[in-house]
């Protein structure tokens, strides 16, 4: 998953319901469901993601436990993750993208 192609706004935006479900095919609580799934897996993805880079800093940390030092790179890793868009929002791009097939 390439974190940096995301194109989904980062505040919450309005978007059209007709919009939604003319992309999806379905009325909007099928959509709804629907994208509900997908921002699940991708918060998934995106945790499994985060959990394995925090893991080298955890490594490094334990070996020192008595000294704890601010560590730069995992400041600054935890920061990216906080801007990134949230799952849904990611989701509903995905789909006003036609990057989401419904079947």
């Amino acid at each position: 998953m390439n974190l940096k192609d995301f194109h989904a706004p980062i505040n919450t935006i309005t978007i059209d319901r007709s919009k939604l479900e003319k992309k999806s095919g379905k009325n909007i609580y099928e959509t709804i469901c629907i994208l509900d799934r997908v921002s699940q897996k991708l918060n998934k993805n995106l945790k499994e993601d985060l959990d394995k880079k925090l893991e080298e800093f955890y490594v490094l940390s334990k070996n020192n436990l008595e000294e704890i030092i601010e560590n730069k790179e995992q400041i600054d890793l935890s920061k990216f993750y906080e801007k990134l868009p949230k799952s849904t929002s990611i989701a509903i791009q995905y789909l006003l993208d036609g990057k989401l097939k419904i079947r």
